[in-house]
Protein backbone atom coordinates (compact mmCIF):
# COMPACT_ATOMS: atom_id res chain seq x y z
CA UNK A 1 0.00 0.00 0.00
CA UNK A 2 2.73 2.96 0.74
CA UNK A 3 4.36 1.92 -2.66
CA UNK A 4 1.22 2.46 -4.15
CA UNK A 5 0.58 5.78 -2.42
CA UNK A 6 4.25 7.01 -3.46
CA UNK A 7 3.68 6.04 -7.02
CA UNK A 8 0.69 7.90 -7.25
CA UNK A 9 2.07 11.30 -4.98
CA UNK A 10 4.56 11.42 -8.02
CA UNK A 11 2.05 11.17 -10.17
CA UNK A 12 0.46 13.74 -8.54
CA UNK A 13 3.02 16.26 -8.67
CA UNK A 14 4.17 15.58 -12.18
CA UNK A 15 0.62 16.17 -13.34
CA UNK A 16 0.23 19.48 -10.81
CA UNK A 17 3.60 20.56 -12.43
CA UNK A 18 2.60 19.87 -16.19
CA UNK A 19 -0.88 21.52 -15.36
CA UNK A 20 1.00 24.55 -13.95
CA UNK A 21 3.08 24.99 -17.06
CA UNK A 22 -0.08 24.50 -18.90
CA UNK A 23 1.18 21.21 -20.62
CA UNK A 24 -0.39 18.24 -22.45
CA UNK A 25 -2.14 15.79 -19.79
CA UNK A 26 -1.87 13.26 -22.22
CA UNK A 27 -0.61 9.45 -21.27
CA UNK A 28 2.82 10.41 -23.65
CA UNK A 29 3.48 13.79 -22.09
CA UNK A 30 3.05 12.47 -18.52
CA UNK A 31 4.55 9.23 -19.03
CA UNK A 32 7.70 11.42 -20.26
CA UNK A 33 7.52 13.25 -17.48
CA UNK A 34 6.73 10.86 -15.18
CA UNK A 35 9.70 8.18 -15.89
CA UNK A 36 12.69 9.44 -14.49
CA UNK A 37 10.98 10.15 -10.78
CA UNK A 38 8.84 6.64 -10.86
CA UNK A 39 12.69 4.90 -11.45
CA UNK A 40 13.84 7.24 -8.84
CA UNK A 41 10.88 6.17 -6.54
CA UNK A 42 11.92 2.46 -7.70
CA UNK A 43 15.46 2.63 -6.97
CA UNK A 44 14.60 4.59 -3.55
CA UNK A 45 12.50 1.49 -2.35
CA UNK A 46 15.23 -0.60 -2.92
CA UNK A 47 17.94 1.28 -1.76
CA UNK A 48 16.20 2.12 1.70
CA UNK A 49 14.53 -1.54 1.82
CA UNK A 50 11.36 0.34 2.35
CA UNK A 51 8.97 -3.13 2.57
CA UNK A 52 10.89 -3.80 5.79
CA UNK A 53 9.82 -0.45 7.61
CA UNK A 54 7.48 1.61 4.77
CA UNK A 55 5.96 4.05 7.11
CA UNK A 56 9.00 5.45 8.87
CA UNK A 57 9.58 8.46 8.32
CA UNK A 58 13.46 8.27 9.05
CA UNK A 59 15.43 6.31 7.59
CA UNK A 60 12.95 5.18 4.95
CA UNK A 61 11.12 8.07 3.90
CA UNK A 62 14.55 10.44 3.79
CA UNK A 63 15.98 7.57 1.56
CA UNK A 64 13.62 7.43 -0.39
CA UNK A 65 12.99 11.42 -1.23
CA UNK A 66 16.31 11.52 -1.50
CA UNK A 67 16.56 9.01 -4.09
CA UNK A 68 13.53 9.84 -5.93
CA UNK A 69 14.69 13.37 -6.80
CA UNK A 70 18.46 12.79 -6.90
CA UNK A 71 17.64 9.83 -9.95
CA UNK A 72 15.05 12.15 -10.93
CA UNK A 73 16.77 15.12 -12.05
CA UNK A 74 20.17 13.23 -13.25
CA UNK A 75 17.63 10.68 -15.72
CA UNK A 76 15.96 14.10 -16.68
CA UNK A 77 19.15 15.51 -17.27
CA UNK A 78 20.59 12.42 -19.06
CA UNK A 79 17.83 12.42 -21.58
CA UNK A 80 17.53 16.34 -22.51
CA UNK A 81 14.88 17.18 -20.00
CA UNK A 82 15.20 20.42 -18.35
CA UNK A 83 16.76 21.04 -14.80
CA UNK A 84 17.19 24.39 -13.62
CA UNK A 85 17.13 25.62 -9.95
CA UNK A 86 13.47 26.61 -9.80
CA UNK A 87 12.41 23.49 -11.00
CA UNK A 88 15.16 21.33 -8.75
CA UNK A 89 13.67 23.52 -5.33
CA UNK A 90 10.28 22.99 -6.55
CA UNK A 91 10.72 19.35 -6.83
CA UNK A 92 12.89 18.91 -4.13
CA UNK A 93 10.20 20.46 -1.81
CA UNK A 94 6.99 19.10 -3.39
CA UNK A 95 8.20 15.71 -3.06
CA UNK A 96 9.39 16.16 0.11
CA UNK A 97 5.66 17.05 1.50
CA UNK A 98 4.44 14.04 -0.42
CA UNK A 99 6.85 11.43 0.27
CA UNK A 100 7.67 12.12 4.11
CA UNK A 101 4.23 14.16 4.73
CA UNK A 102 2.01 10.83 4.46
CA UNK A 103 4.31 8.67 6.90
CA UNK A 104 4.47 11.62 9.07
CA UNK A 105 0.53 11.75 9.26
CA UNK A 106 0.26 7.75 9.24
CA UNK A 107 2.95 7.60 12.83
CA UNK A 108 0.97 10.15 14.01
CA UNK A 109 -1.81 8.91 13.83
CA UNK A 110 -0.57 5.75 14.79
CA UNK A 111 0.99 6.93 17.90
CA UNK A 112 -2.45 8.74 19.12
CA UNK A 113 -4.14 5.72 18.33
CA UNK A 114 -2.06 3.73 20.58
CA UNK A 115 -2.33 6.24 23.50
CA UNK A 116 -6.07 5.67 22.99
CA UNK A 117 -5.73 2.00 23.60
CA UNK A 118 -3.82 2.60 26.62
CA UNK A 119 -6.09 5.20 27.99
CA UNK A 120 -8.69 2.52 27.47
CA UNK A 121 -6.85 0.01 29.10
CA UNK A 122 -6.32 1.42 32.45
Amino acid sequence: MAALLDLVLVHVFVTIGRTSHHESLDMAGIGSTAWPFMVGLVAGWLVSLAWRHPLAVWPTGAVIWAVTLGAGLLLRVASGQGVQFAFVLVAAITLAVFLLGWRLVAVLVMRRSRRRVETMAR
